[in-house]
């Protein structure tokens, strides 16, 4: 499929008159419900996919896409690429929704995304499903020159079971780890560094029994704590955004059937996710909190259903943005010509930035 981005109008403007940045929806394969998630190299290769088995790549900061994978039967999940060959994607797996018949949980690519294998060399016990991969790139000294370490996790899934995965060879092979002492499911995974990161979880696989929680560690995963936990019944946490290593925000999900509960709140850290808050958002019994983004401490936003928040104070206030239905995440790439914000929901989006 070939599809062409919507353009902006050719309009002059002082420097004091331009227009505010707006978020600008592409052209992409109509998709009926939430897609869950979008990756980007840089600020033109990038890929996404969805619940259909299907993966898209563009090449020109998704003015136009091409279906590289059409695997029915298969949810693609999770994304993440440790360069423009090698990436990663993790599958929701069976039981959970309909219509998902694949059992493998993770694939791999190593052409940029036109083939995908499954990747069998799993060390452990062997994940349901993922829902989250986090890719993270730590320098160190190689013979006398800069160079890169790459370690990959990937974490499943919502309803449980929770199991964590890591890579150190780039996806090839992976050490699995059974998380259901600490959390009974993993929704998303965050690491700083190499010793520094979060889980965002669930205290119960029973939703109506669940408390939405936070892990932290210290020592790369070797142990880890509860750093937060509601006190709500029906609330898991969904996706985590830290802007800087001391500042940290966290949706939290609400399935409480009863209406007259209508506040939603995110968690928040301000001391690199040692203590959290939480901080109200909207008050609406049928808003559902997804996917969350933050430029900078004070700079963000919130995707859900039925559309999207920005607030633009660290989260004191909130107000509704051109962000579509059910943004499930973000992706924020900076080079020294900008930034550009990439969204995910029923649609994609992209925001162009001078800083």
């Amino acid at each position: 499929m070939t599809a062409c981005g919507l353009a902006f109008p050719k309009v002059g403007f002082a420097a004091s008159e331009k227009p505010e940045p707006q978020w600008r929806q592409l052209l992409t394969e109509p998709f009926s419900g939430k897609q869950d998630d979008i990756f980007f190299i840089d600020r033109r290769v990038g890929w996404y996919g969805n619940g259909k088995g299907r993966i898209f790549k563009t090449e020109d900061g998704g003015d136009s896409w091409r279906k590289v994978l059409d695997q029915p039967g298969t949810f693609v999940r999770a994304l993440g690429f440790a360069n423009a060959d090698v990436g990663i994607m993790g599958n929701v797996g069976t039981d959970y929704f309909p219509g998902v018949t694949d059992e493998q949980p993770i694939y791999r690519t190593t052409d940029g995304g036109l083939h995908w294998s499954p990747v069998t060399a799993i060390d452990g016990p062997k994940p349901k499903g993922i829902c989250a991969i986090d890719v993270l790139k730590t320098p160190y000294i190689n013979s006398g020159l800069l160079d890169w370490r790459t370690t990959i996790r990937a974490g499943g899934r919502v309803g449980g079971p929770a199991f964590l995965m890591t890579s150190h060879d780039l996806g090839e092979s992976w050490t699995s780890v059974d998380m259901s002492a600490h959390t009974s499911m993993i929704l998303d995974v965050k690491f700083l560094d190499q010793h520094v990161g979060f889980i965002a979880g669930a205290s119960n696989a029973d939703v109506e029994q669940s408390h939405a929680i936070v892990l932290r560690t210290a020592d790369g995963g070797k142990s880890w704590r509860r750093v937060f936990e509601t006190q709500r019944p029906w609330e898991i946490t969904w996706k985590l955004s830290f802007p800087t290593d001391r500042t940290g925000f966290v949706t939290i999900q609400s399935y409480n059937p009863d209406k007259t509960v209508d506040q939603r709140f995110i968690g928040k850290s301000i001391d690199g996710g040692e203590t959290w808050l939480e901080i109200p958002l909207i008050r609406d019994p049928a808003w559902n909190e997804l996917g969350i983004g933050f430029l900078d401490e004070s700079h963000g936003w919130v995707g859900g259903i039925p559309g999207g928040l920005e607030t633009v104070d660290g989260g004191r206030s909130w107000n509704t943005t051109t962000l579509g239905r059910a943004i499930n995440k973000f992706r924020i790439l900076r080079d020294g010509n900008g930034t550009t914000v990439y969204a995910i929901g029923k649609d994609v989006f992209r925001l162009d930035l001078d800083k």
